[in-house]
Protein backbone atom coordinates (compact mmCIF):
# COMPACT_ATOMS: atom_id res chain seq x y z
CA UNK A 1 0.00 0.00 0.00
CA UNK A 2 1.07 3.36 -0.38
CA UNK A 3 0.31 6.68 1.31
CA UNK A 4 -2.73 7.36 -1.51
CA UNK A 5 -3.71 3.82 0.52
CA UNK A 6 -3.83 5.85 3.76
CA UNK A 7 -5.68 8.75 1.92
CA UNK A 8 -8.34 6.53 0.39
CA UNK A 9 -9.26 4.26 3.59
CA UNK A 10 -8.88 7.61 5.89
CA UNK A 11 -11.56 9.45 3.60
CA UNK A 12 -14.07 6.08 3.15
CA UNK A 13 -14.11 5.94 7.19
CA UNK A 14 -14.34 9.50 7.62
CA UNK A 15 -17.41 9.81 5.31
CA UNK A 16 -18.85 6.23 7.05
CA UNK A 17 -19.73 5.69 10.21
CA UNK A 18 -17.32 2.15 11.20
CA UNK A 19 -19.42 -0.74 11.57
CA UNK A 20 -19.88 -1.43 15.53
CA UNK A 21 -20.52 -5.28 15.71
CA UNK A 22 -17.93 -7.87 15.57
CA UNK A 23 -17.84 -9.48 12.60
CA UNK A 24 -20.06 -12.50 12.44
CA UNK A 25 -17.97 -15.13 11.91
CA UNK A 26 -15.96 -14.47 14.77
CA UNK A 27 -18.83 -14.01 17.10
CA UNK A 28 -19.43 -17.42 15.27
CA UNK A 29 -16.31 -18.95 16.41
CA UNK A 30 -16.48 -17.52 20.08
CA UNK A 31 -19.97 -18.57 20.41
CA UNK A 32 -20.55 -21.92 18.98
CA UNK A 33 -18.22 -24.20 21.20
CA UNK A 34 -15.66 -24.12 18.70
CA UNK A 35 -13.12 -21.82 20.55
CA UNK A 36 -11.66 -23.08 23.61
CA UNK A 37 -9.02 -20.00 23.61
CA UNK A 38 -7.57 -18.65 26.90
CA UNK A 39 -7.28 -15.07 27.25
CA UNK A 40 -3.51 -13.60 25.96
CA UNK A 41 -1.79 -11.81 23.37
CA UNK A 42 -3.67 -10.99 20.36
CA UNK A 43 -3.64 -9.16 17.08
CA UNK A 44 -5.90 -7.97 14.77
CA UNK A 45 -4.88 -7.35 11.25
CA UNK A 46 -6.45 -3.66 9.33
CA UNK A 47 -8.34 -3.86 12.26
CA UNK A 48 -10.40 -0.32 10.90
CA UNK A 49 -12.59 1.07 13.55
CA UNK A 50 -11.81 -1.47 15.88
CA UNK A 51 -14.75 -3.95 15.73
CA UNK A 52 -13.20 -6.82 16.42
CA UNK A 53 -10.65 -5.59 18.71
CA UNK A 54 -12.71 -4.02 20.89
CA UNK A 55 -14.68 -7.56 21.23
CA UNK A 56 -11.10 -9.67 21.54
CA UNK A 57 -10.42 -6.82 25.07
CA UNK A 58 -14.04 -7.17 26.59
CA UNK A 59 -13.14 -11.17 26.39
CA UNK A 60 -9.62 -10.65 28.12
CA UNK A 61 -7.21 -10.70 25.44
CA UNK A 62 -4.41 -7.82 25.19
CA UNK A 63 -4.95 -6.28 22.17
CA UNK A 64 -3.01 -5.09 19.11
CA UNK A 65 -4.75 -3.43 16.52
CA UNK A 66 -2.98 -2.27 13.13
CA UNK A 67 -4.79 -0.67 10.48
CA UNK A 68 -3.45 2.08 7.38
CA UNK A 69 -6.00 4.04 8.82
CA UNK A 70 -5.41 7.15 11.38
CA UNK A 71 -8.76 8.03 10.65
CA UNK A 72 -10.29 4.70 11.60
CA UNK A 73 -7.64 3.99 14.66
CA UNK A 74 -9.02 7.50 15.95
CA UNK A 75 -12.69 6.16 16.14
CA UNK A 76 -11.60 2.57 17.40
CA UNK A 77 -9.54 5.02 20.21
CA UNK A 78 -12.21 6.90 20.57
CA UNK A 79 -14.69 3.55 21.35
CA UNK A 80 -12.04 1.76 23.28
CA UNK A 81 -11.49 5.06 26.26
CA UNK A 82 -16.21 4.90 26.09
CA UNK A 83 -15.84 1.47 26.93
CA UNK A 84 -12.78 1.36 29.02
CA UNK A 85 -10.91 -0.81 27.24
CA UNK A 86 -7.09 -0.64 27.01
CA UNK A 87 -6.11 -1.82 23.42
CA UNK A 88 -2.82 -0.77 21.39
CA UNK A 89 -3.91 1.02 17.89
CA UNK A 90 -0.52 0.65 16.00
CA UNK A 91 -0.95 2.68 12.23
CA UNK A 92 0.67 1.42 9.68
CA UNK A 93 0.96 -0.34 6.10
CA UNK A 94 0.87 -3.95 6.42
CA UNK A 95 3.08 -4.01 2.98
CA UNK A 96 5.82 -3.07 4.79
CA UNK A 97 5.47 -3.89 8.24
CA UNK A 98 7.17 -6.60 10.55
CA UNK A 99 4.90 -8.56 12.64
CA UNK A 100 7.07 -9.82 15.80
CA UNK A 101 7.82 -13.44 15.46
CA UNK A 102 6.17 -16.30 18.09
CA UNK A 103 4.28 -13.50 19.86
CA UNK A 104 0.38 -14.20 19.80
CA UNK A 105 -1.90 -16.57 21.12
CA UNK A 106 -4.76 -15.32 18.75
CA UNK A 107 -4.50 -13.82 15.19
CA UNK A 108 -7.59 -12.37 13.41
CA UNK A 109 -7.61 -10.94 10.08
CA UNK A 110 -11.26 -10.06 8.79
CA UNK A 111 -11.88 -8.68 5.11
CA UNK A 112 -8.56 -8.54 4.42
CA UNK A 113 -6.25 -10.33 1.83
CA UNK A 114 -2.57 -9.43 1.41
CA UNK A 115 -1.45 -12.95 0.59
CA UNK A 116 2.53 -11.98 0.91
CA UNK A 117 1.85 -11.38 4.91
CA UNK A 118 0.04 -14.89 5.26
CA UNK A 119 3.82 -16.62 5.88
CA UNK A 120 4.31 -13.33 8.54
CA UNK A 121 1.04 -14.15 10.15
CA UNK A 122 1.89 -18.34 10.79
CA UNK A 123 5.15 -17.24 12.23
CA UNK A 124 3.84 -14.62 14.49
CA UNK A 125 1.67 -17.21 16.16
CA UNK A 126 3.02 -19.03 19.26
CA UNK A 127 3.06 -22.65 19.29
CA UNK A 128 -0.48 -23.61 20.24
CA UNK A 129 -1.94 -19.86 19.27
CA UNK A 130 -5.20 -19.53 16.80
CA UNK A 131 -6.05 -17.99 13.50
CA UNK A 132 -9.72 -16.78 13.33
CA UNK A 133 -9.28 -15.39 9.04
CA UNK A 134 -12.09 -14.99 6.96
CA UNK A 135 -12.58 -12.93 3.83
CA UNK A 136 -14.34 -12.76 0.34
CA UNK A 137 -14.26 -15.21 -2.28
CA UNK A 138 -13.70 -15.29 -5.73
CA UNK A 139 -17.78 -16.51 -6.32
CA UNK A 140 -18.16 -12.45 -4.79
CA UNK A 141 -17.71 -11.03 -8.37
CA UNK A 142 -21.05 -12.09 -9.58
CA UNK A 143 -22.79 -10.24 -6.59
CA UNK A 144 -20.68 -7.01 -6.24
CA UNK A 145 -18.08 -5.25 -4.11
CA UNK A 146 -15.02 -6.46 -3.70
CA UNK A 147 -14.71 -7.83 -7.16
CA UNK A 148 -10.61 -6.99 -7.58
CA UNK A 149 -9.52 -10.76 -8.09
CA UNK A 150 -6.02 -9.54 -6.17
CA UNK A 151 -7.82 -9.41 -2.85
CA UNK A 152 -10.61 -12.69 -3.30
CA UNK A 153 -9.59 -15.95 -2.78
CA UNK A 154 -9.99 -19.05 -4.70
CA UNK A 155 -11.58 -22.02 -3.63
CA UNK A 156 -10.14 -24.14 -1.17
CA UNK A 157 -6.65 -21.54 -1.25
CA UNK A 158 -7.24 -20.67 2.58
CA UNK A 159 -6.64 -24.04 3.37
CA UNK A 160 -3.31 -24.24 1.81
CA UNK A 161 -1.76 -21.57 4.01
CA UNK A 162 -2.24 -23.14 7.03
CA UNK A 163 -0.27 -26.57 6.90
CA UNK A 164 0.90 -26.94 10.28
CA UNK A 165 -2.13 -26.11 11.72
CA UNK A 166 -5.08 -28.04 13.24
CA UNK A 167 -8.12 -27.16 11.39
CA UNK A 168 -11.36 -26.41 14.18
CA UNK A 169 -13.70 -24.83 11.85
CA UNK A 170 -13.89 -24.35 7.81
CA UNK A 171 -16.29 -23.07 6.21
CA UNK A 172 -16.99 -21.50 2.12
CA UNK A 173 -19.49 -20.43 0.50
CA UNK A 174 -22.44 -17.67 0.27
CA UNK A 175 -23.47 -16.52 3.70
CA UNK A 176 -25.77 -13.89 4.64
CA UNK A 177 -25.07 -10.84 7.26
CA UNK A 178 -27.89 -8.04 8.20
CA UNK A 179 -29.33 -10.05 5.22
CA UNK A 180 -27.35 -8.98 2.75
CA UNK A 181 -25.51 -11.85 0.99
CA UNK A 182 -21.74 -12.34 0.50
CA UNK A 183 -19.44 -14.96 -0.83
CA UNK A 184 -16.97 -15.65 1.81
CA UNK A 185 -13.88 -18.63 3.41
CA UNK A 186 -13.26 -18.51 6.82
CA UNK A 187 -11.17 -20.56 8.92
CA UNK A 188 -10.45 -21.26 12.93
CA UNK A 189 -7.35 -23.31 13.12
CA UNK A 190 -4.11 -23.84 16.14
CA UNK A 191 -0.97 -23.80 15.36
CA UNK A 192 0.62 -27.39 15.62
CA UNK A 193 3.63 -27.23 14.63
Amino acid sequence: MSRDDQIRWDRQHAERQGREQPALFLRQVFESGHADITAGRALDIACGSGRNALFLAEKGFEVTGIDISAVALAHAEQRAKQKSLSILWRQADLENYTLEAAAYDLIVNIDYLQRSLLPAITAALKLGGFVIFETYLIDQQTIGHPNNPDYLLQHNELLRYFPDFRVLYYREGKVFSNGAPSFRAGIFAQKIR
